[in-house]
């Protein structure tokens, strides 16, 4: 029995502060606008036909995965020039500091007013969001090699890309998931972001509509399909790394 509760543990405390928070929204008469119990939240998702939610759904995560795609492919290089250069990475490195620290809401709608009103500007702040957690953690991989392999890397005359592709990558491959998985979460808060200042449809724009005509329980409602959309796309990159690098998973940082 004490085996059991302790595997599903996670499951047991979910289901108790749901059930509390049923019990203090009925018996405390909450209204649905301050704060909607999970029946209704449940009700109100039907407030939508499935093709709808699904719609909203599929814009959130193309935007999302476009850029989260779009900071991968710029990372990547950048974490290796960083590496390989001492100059560059005192140059490159506080500008990605600016970045990061630079509020994105507060440019975004500088951003949408720049780039227009379509894909691109939500594929644009979704990478910003992104970005910054790949370059550092895969640059900190790869180098985190031992001295003294690259030294004997160099004493058999092995060529750079050599170094970096069977000596350098191999350490980074635990970092580069590490981030993978923080970087796919946040990619989702991008796009969500990128809806709240333009967009027509997606759940950062169910949830800004919703809210504004005091429809909170449905705002609720695509505060969850968020939520799972996230823990999928966590799971999915878990999942690739557990197939593709299993030896990796004891190593992580």
């Amino acid at each position: 029995m004490r085996a059991l509760v302790g595997r599903n543990a996670s499951l047991l405390v979910f289901l108790l502060v749901l059930l509390a928070w049923e019990l203090a929204c009925r018996l405390a008469t909450i209204p649905e606008y301050v704060l909607p119990a999970p029946s209704a939240i449940a009700h109100a998702a039907t407030a939508l036909t499935p093709s709808r939610w699904l719609e909203h759904a599929m814009a959130t995560l193309q935007v999302a995965l476009g850029g989260y795609l779009v900071a991968i492919a710029l990372a990547l290089p950048l974490a290796i020039t960083i590496t390989r250069s001492a100059l560059l990475s005192r140059i490159i490195m506080p500008w990605l500091v600016v970045i990061q620290s630079t509020p994105i809401v507060a440019i975004a709608p500088i951003i949408v007013v720049t780039l227009g009103a379509g894909w691109l500007p939500r594929i644009v702040i979704t990478t910003l969001i992104a970005f910054f957690p790949l370059v550092v953690s895969t640059a900190l991989g790869l180098s985190s090699v031992p001295a003294e392999l690259i030294e004997l890397s160099r004493s058999l005359r092995a060529s750079t890309s050599r170094q970096y592709w069977q000596i350098r990558m191999p350490y980074a491959v635990p970092y580069l998931f590490s981030a993978l998985k923080v970087s796919i979460t946040l990619a989702i808060v991008g796009a969500v972001v990128a809806e709240f200042v333009a967009a027509e449809k997606g759940l950062g724009y169910l949830i800004l509509y919703a809210t504004s005509s005091f429809q909170v329980p449905v705002a609720f409602a695509a505060l969850v399909l968020l939520v799972l959309s996230s823990l999928v796309l966590y799971g999915l990159v878990r999942w690739l790394q557990q197939r593709l690098f299993p030896w990796s998973q004891g190593t992580q940082a």
